[in-house]
């Protein structure tokens, strides 16, 4: 007799629909990066042999690193082959299926190495990129991060860098939430740190 009984309404926080589409639009950018990394890989897998006792042992020890997940530390000269030790322990170890990023910390300048690592949130900054961006500790969760010349890396960016390898968490800049990571990183130097901290 057009009388209303009753009505149905479907309703939502519109903050959490809009979060819920940003982080399927995260998603879908971090697996377009890292299908993109893997489509350039090559399929031959990364073989290193010597007939140098010295070096034998060396490739011996980076084995048993690859079959840990444990931080790595490769020391040497420049032009030694560091970067291609740590693909060696990256293609051994149980990660070889996910990326392999290598980072040289000297040519990030200091102002965008926060936003590079960590990410951001759309509006973070003047100029950011309105959807936002994803960090290296992202795009390489599960696979492995590997950080030439990190003894050039900032005191402030080392401090950031500990809370993550500590903890796998980190914070995109512009957020509040806490973003958690299995990065694992391989760092280089071809400085005597131990001399530098001291």
């Amino acid at each position: 007799k057009g009388e209303v009984i009753y009505a149905v309404a479907t309703s939502y926080q519109e903050e959490e629909f809009l979060e819920l589409f940003n982080s399927l639009d995260k998603e879908k950018n971090k697996l377009e990066t890292t299908v993109n990394y893997l489509n350039k890989l090559s399929q031959k897998p990364l073989f290193l042999n010597s007939s140098n006792a010295k070096m034998r042992n060396l490739y011996d020890l980076a084995q048993k690193a690859a079959l840990s997940d444990s931080v790595v530390m490769i020391y040497g000269a420049s032009g030694t082959g560091k970067e291609v030790m740590a693909n060696h322990i990256h293609a051994n170890s149980n990660r070889h299926n996910a990326p392999f990023i290598p980072i040289n910390c000297a040519a990030i300048p200091s102002e965008l190495m926060e936003s590079e690592f960590f990410g951001y949130e759309r509006g973070s900054f003047t100029g950011a990129n309105d959807k936002g961006k994803l960090g290296l500790f992202d795009i390489t969760s599960n696979g492995t991060l590997f950080l030439d010349e990190i003894g050039e890396l900032s005191l402030s960016m080392q401090s950031k860098l500990l809370r993550v390898l500590e903890s796998g968490e980190y914070m995109r800049l512009g957020s509040n939430k806490i973003t958690k990571t299995n990065t694992r990183i391989i760092g280089a130097t071809n400085k005597e740190l131990w001399k530098l901290v001291e």
